[in-house]
């Protein structure tokens, strides 16, 4: 058995992720951001769904069309395959802590 909050460094340089399961194309991973946010002019425009959730700390992400959510722990959102969105900001004070669960698009 593993903690989500468990092994997390006292210093985070880059962001971590850690890929927790990968089955019949479904990948989850743990991601622990520490004031990270997304470089300039950057989007993740990704072939996959993503759904995320804040488990510890707070981030706001922006999507394409002006679109702004700020989560807290517990918050969670769908992003669509294509959806182009990225991080704004990613506390500092502690570090946040994401569950994403990422599933193939349909295609056809």
């Amino acid at each position: 058995m593993n903690n989500l909050f468990a092994d997390i460094p006292e210093e985070l340089p880059e962001e971590l992720c850690q890929v927790l399961s990968d089955q019949a194309g479904v990948r989850v991973e743990r991601i622990v951001s520490s004031g990270q946010s997304s470089p300039e002019g950057f989007w993740y425009d990704q072939t996959e769904h993503e759904w995320v959730t804040v488990l510890r700390g707070e981030a706001t992400l922006r999507f394409e069309d002006d679109r702004v959510l700020k989560l807290q722990a517990g918050d969670h959102v769908h992003i669509p395959a294509r959806t182009k969105h990225r991080v704004e900001h990613t506390s500092s004070e502690e570090p946040t802590v994401w569950l994403a669960v990422f599933s193939p698009a349909e295609s056809g």
